[in-house]
């Protein structure tokens, strides 16, 4: 079994990176920050993400809750409502993302060839 080090497992890319790098955090992270009023419920985000199974995108919502890029806000009322936001961590990391975004639109032909 290779030896892995130290340094690796403490590199702040690696773990940040980590944390929203897949493709769901993505796409969460980017509707949310698109949307009208900067909030969206549940249903609302799985209309964006048809092809992102129920399971699936709330672990992610849970996995960005922890990594304090969303806010989680539960209303007491019946039927419970509750809305997603970014954090104001969240928020500054949107400008990496759409410069991402932007690398992806004009290297796409490139990276993903038919």
């Amino acid at each position: 079994m290779a030896e892995i080090h130290l340094e690796y497992l403490a590199c702040p890319i690696r773990q940040v990176i980590s944390r929203f790098g897949d493709k769901w955090s993505m796409l969460v992270l980017y509707s949310l920050y698109t949307s009208e009023t900067g909030i969206l419920r549940f249903n609302e985000l799985r209309r964006f993400m048809t092809d992102c199974s129920q399971k699936m995108l709330s672990a992610t919502l849970k996995n960005l809750e922890k990594s304090h890029l969303v806010h989680r806000e539960v209303y007491a009322e019946v039927p419970p409502r509750v809305e997603y936001s970014l954090t104001e961590t969240g928020r500054s990391l949107m400008p990496a993302i759409n410069a991402l975004i932007e690398w992806a639109h004009e290297h796409f032909d490139e990276v993903a060839p038919s």
